[in-house]
């Protein structure tokens, strides 16, 4: 039975892959997750008692845990989505982000490398190391400048991005080093079921739903490609089936928006699935706060390697996929209260200035 080591498999785009893997028959996946502030079992709940499913709570800087997991699982692959992965805490608190990002993808190279250099050579061959990451290694572009394409320099304007471009290096030396049988793809900018509330989307959901401000950075004009997760998370899959080892392969939708006109369309659909709201018209609620330091201008990826080699395209449009997102909080709001902790209340009114 081929068998999975997803990290991060409890977070956002980790549970939505999980949670797809999961339901292919004669799949077997074994999910590690620190479950830090943005990793949620609730994420997971349909399938934390699927036989064909463990969850394991750790932390992938444990190179004796995942020595551990390697011995008594065997997996064919490993999916690396554990990451910290916001940028305005990397502004704030760097250190985090050098120890998941850097450390953690470090040590679980280490302990991949040492498992895979043991197997057969047919085992070999077959087994793969797909290590997720984001456009935002590219650095920024201008208005009219053409998309990120997989040869584009790595120019990293955050503490966050710095980190996740530290991470893809590691993983290509230990393909062209030791021949692990990597893969690295660099996804645009993740929306749907299931994200944390730090990110644009589902804040602007949840606090146009509460008659809460709905902050936008500097003058709402930042660029940003809106991939689906359900989207990206079928390209990874078709990545670890038909992907080269060493290769890297960028996920974009093709749909570049302004934050503006993001938070313009959640606020145009909330009207329309929520006319009883007194809140309403919900763009009432927004408010232009201070911009954040290095706050790049546009993010756009190019995703014709993905799209010619491998075959895939993504299936949602902007508006279906973020109908779809917004429905889902709106019928899940029990997940909506767990992940509302103290501590993200505080990090909102510190941040942000809003409670």
């Amino acid at each position: 039975m081929p068998t999975y080591l997803v990290t991060g498999g409890a977070g956002f785009i980790g549970s939505s892959f999980v949670l797809g893997l999961v339901g292919q028959k004669g799949v077997r996946v074994i999910n590690v997750d620190a479950l830090t502030y943005a990793g949620n079992l609730m994420s997971i709940e349909p399938i934390l008692e699927d036989p064909h499913h463990t969850f394991v709570r750790g932390d992938i800087r444990d190179a004796e845990m995942l020595a551990g997991l390697f011995r008594e699982h065997k997996p064919h692959a490993v999916v690396n989505f554990a990451a910290e992965s916001h940028v305005d805490r990397s502004i704030v608190a760097p250190d985090a982000f050098v120890q998941t990002n850097v450390l953690g993808t470090f040590t679980l190279l280490q302990e991949a490398r040492s498992y895979w250099s043991e197997l057969p050579e047919d085992g070999k061959r077959s087994f793969r190391f797909l290590h997720v990451s984001t456009d935002e290694v590219y650095g920024s572009l201008e208005p009219g400048e053409p998309a990120f394409r997989e040869t584009n320099p790595y120019t990293p304007n955050s503490p966050y991005s710095a980190s996740k471009a530290a991470a893809d290096h590691l993983v290509r030396a230990y393909h062209h080093t030791y021949g692990l049988p990597t893969l690295t793809t660099n996804c645009s900018n993740n929306y749907g079921p299931r994200q944390f509330p730090e990110k644009l989307i589902p804040l602007m959901i949840l606090n146009a739903l509460e008659g809460k401000p709905l902050p936008i950075y500097g003058d709402g004009m930042n660029v940003r490609d809106w991939l689906f997760v359900d989207d990206h998370c079928a390209a990874i899959s078709t990545v670890l089936r038909r992907g080269r080892p060493g290769e890297t392969y960028n996920i974009g939708a093709r749909c570049e928006k302004t934050n503006l006109e993001v938070v313009k369309t959640v606020c145009r659909i909330l009207d329309e699935l929520v006319p009883q709201s007194r809140f309403r018209p919900h763009e009432s609620l927004m408010v232009f706060v201070k911009d954040r330091p290095g706050h790049d201008r546009r993010y756009a990826m190019d995703s014709s390697k993905i799209e010619t080699e491998l075959g895939w395209k993504p299936a949602e449009s902007f508006e279906s996929g973020l109908r779809r997102t917004i429905l889902w909080y709106l019928e899940h709001p029990r997940w909506v209260e767990s992940v509302r902790s103290g501590a993200y209340r505080d990090w909102m009114k510190s941040h942000y200035g809003i409670a």
